[in-house]
């Protein structure tokens, strides 16, 4: 059941009063406090003013793959860091979901663990089957709608956003809108995703999303799987990672990859006068929206750190900061009936048609399979 409005505001409050008092702002400490690295919600360490205490007694946090012009994570660590005077660490910014749940089984043990991860929602549920990740309830966890979370708050998802297809129109005479139109002879040589599917959700998602629109499913990835093999056949699709880099260099033309990114693609582009016109469209034959996941390294060097990082991802503040780079926040629902979206961002998101639908957990993982067994076979061919 939701959490009341009252409870939403007072939460809000008490993350940004650092010093509270031991039990305030609606937390009842138990009698015995837990240690940080097993407590599963604030109030299990004494209350959000103890586990503030905690995590600033660590002084640090791990993180990986987080590059700052993702999903606003260079505000959100400045932000972190300034609100609590810990130390955000990233290790491998560019690295992919993959890397991210290697790091959690390799560097066990050393210190150097990521604390947290931010990954795509099929690697979320396959390192919770793997038990790497500790169940924690953020403070709004009750307001994080069903389908979007682990009923055992092992993860939750935090943002997300719609498949899009960003493009050069510089470099591109007519930018295409739809799957249907990557077809097209003029688009050879240009068309990339953000990484390879086996390892990176955001290609994963191109590639389900392209499925949608070629008569598969949540149940059949297959077809989006083959379309990318016909425009590798065809010379359309190149094995070339997309980023900001490779755009501005146009080596990537055309990137199927979230919304999110592209339109703040096109904005960094403006803001340092680069000679790229990029230009987003969210495919109507192959609409698909998905969210990424936030969890605690079961793990985790700095475990206080590590519940205060979440707090914090899921708190007002943290939310609006996704929304002010076009990631769409999973409260934000909760937060337009509460008050506290910032409705200016908002508004500048793009429109989309319908309610999205999502995959269930059985449908995403048969889905991965389907890609890991496939993929570099279809496109080697």
């Amino acid at each position: 059941m939701p959490a009341s409005r009252l409870r939403t505001v007072s939460v809000a409050a008490c993350l940004a009063l650092a010093a509270a008092p031991l039990g305030a702002c609606g937390d009842k400490p138990p009698a015995t406090p837990r240690a940080p690295a097993v407590a599963t919600s604030a109030a299990d360490t004494g209350g959000m003013a103890a586990l503030i205490a905690a995590a600033k007694k660590e002084g640090s946090l791990n993180t990986i793959a987080l590059p700052s012009d993702w999903a606003n994570y260079g505000a959100l660590i400045e932000g972190f860091e300034k609100k609590y005077g810990i130390k955000v660490a990233v290790e491998n910014p560019e690295g992919t979901s993959q890397d991210e749940i290697n790091a959690l089984k390799e560097h066990r043990g050393a210190g150097l663990a990521p604390d947290v991860i931010d990954v795509g929602g099929s690697f979320a549920q396959s390192a919770a089957r793997q038990g790497l990740i500790a169940p924690y309830e953020v403070a709004e966890y009750d307001e994080i709608p069903e389908e979007q979370k682990d009923p055992r708050a092992r993860w939750y998802n935090n943002y997300g956003g719609y498949i899009s297809i960003g493009c050069d129109a510089k470099r591109v005479k007519t930018c295409p809108s739809t799957f249907a139109d990557l077809r097209k002879p003029e688009y050879k040589g240009k068309v990339a995703l953000n990484g390879d599917p086996t390892k990176s959700g955001s290609a994963f998602a191109g590639v389900y999303a392209a499925a949608l629109a070629n008569g598969g499913s949540f149940d059949n990835i297959q077809p989006g799987i083959d379309f990318f093999a016909e425009l590798r056949k065809n010379g359309n699709f190149i094995p070339v990672e997309s980023s900001v880099a490779t755009i501005a260099k146009g080596q990537t033309p055309i990137s199927i990859d979230w919304d999110f990114l592209n339109l703040g693609y096109a904005d960094e582009f403006r803001r340092k006068g680069a000679d790229v016109d990029w230009r987003t469209a969210i495919p109507f034959d192959g609409s698909f929206a998905q969210y990424y996941a936030n969890g605690v390294n079961k793990d985790a060097p700095h475990p206080a750190a590590a519940r205060l990082w979440q707090e914090y991802l899921f708190s007002p503040e943290g939310q609006n900061l996704r929304l002010g780079a076009y990631a769409r926040p999973v409260l934000m629902d909760a937060m337009r009936k509460n008050g506290t979206l910032d409705k200016a961002a908002a508004e500048k998101l793009p429109t989309v048609e319908g309610t999205p639908t999502f995959p269930t957990e059985a449908q995403t993982e048969n889905a991965r399979r389907a890609v890991n067994r496939g993929w570099d076979k279809a496109l080697s061919g």
